[in-house]
């Protein structure tokens, strides 16, 4: 670990970076339909987004059992891989004026990852698409972790680059975010452009709420210092 902790600025995904709320819920209707079962409304699999899989499906089915949330999991998955393979995966487009936050995090000496309830391959294949995976040191999915909102995500990262919970924030737009980073004692930064609304954030335990990316910056030099 270097002699003075990085600045660790650590991203949410889904919502956050890439809006792939079309993507998730046409993944989620394949699923459901897989299994006998109709699929949530398109604003209830909004609301599970972050989770990891099995995680959302017990949210989104709550009287099913174990069986079925881990059926509807795999399925989500094998679901996911034929869009891609078939081209039919929709865009997943970045925030706008993401690129232009990141550039300047990176100016001011900040260490950039990524903590997500995607999995390995997902986190690549949207990162390698928009042409941002060496922007992140290090990247953290639910492949290797517990679900959001265990703090075991962050820590792994902040282990991995040699920061502390002091100046570590988190960013992200759903209440599972926000309480990760108050599970692992770090900045809880929450955004409005994704899933979850400034109320639930704001519960969870977000200390600053940004609008849009240009703003973040400002935010992030309020909450850690140098």
């Amino acid at each position: 670990m270097p002699d003075t902790p990085v600045r660790l600025a650590l991203f949410d995904c889904d919502g956050t970076l890439v809006d792939s709320h079309a993507n998730i819920c046409r993944a989620m209707e394949q699923a459901f339909a897989g299994n006998g079962i109709t699929a949530p409304s398109p604003e209830a699999i909004r609301g599970i987004v972050g989770l990891s899989l099995v995680e959302a499906v017990a949210v989104l089915a709550p009287g099913a059992d174990a069986a079925f949330h881990h059926a509807v999991a795999d399925d989500y998955k094998a679901a996911f891989q034929r869009m891609r393979a078939d081209g039919a995966l929709e865009a997943e487009p970045l925030y706008h004026g993401l690129v232009e936050a990141l550039d300047r995090l990176a100016a001011d000496d900040w260490v950039l990852g990524v903590a997500t309830g995607k999995s390995d391959r997902g986190l690549a294949h949207v990162l390698a698409h928009h042409g941002l995976t060496d922007r992140f040191v290090t990247l953290q999915t639910a492949d290797r972790h517990p679900s959001k909102p265990h703090p075991s995500m962050i820590r792994a990262c902040m282990e991995q680059v040699g920061s502390t919970p002091d100046r570590t924030v988190m960013i992200g737009d759903t209440s599972y975010d926000m309480e990760m980073a108050c599970a692992a004692g770090v900045r809880a930064i929450g955004v409005t452009w994704g899933y979850h609304d400034e109320a639930l954030l704001r519960a969870a335990g977000a200390e600053a709420i940004v609008h849009r990316y240009a703003d973040l910056c400002d935010a992030m030099k309020a909450e850690v210092t140098a």
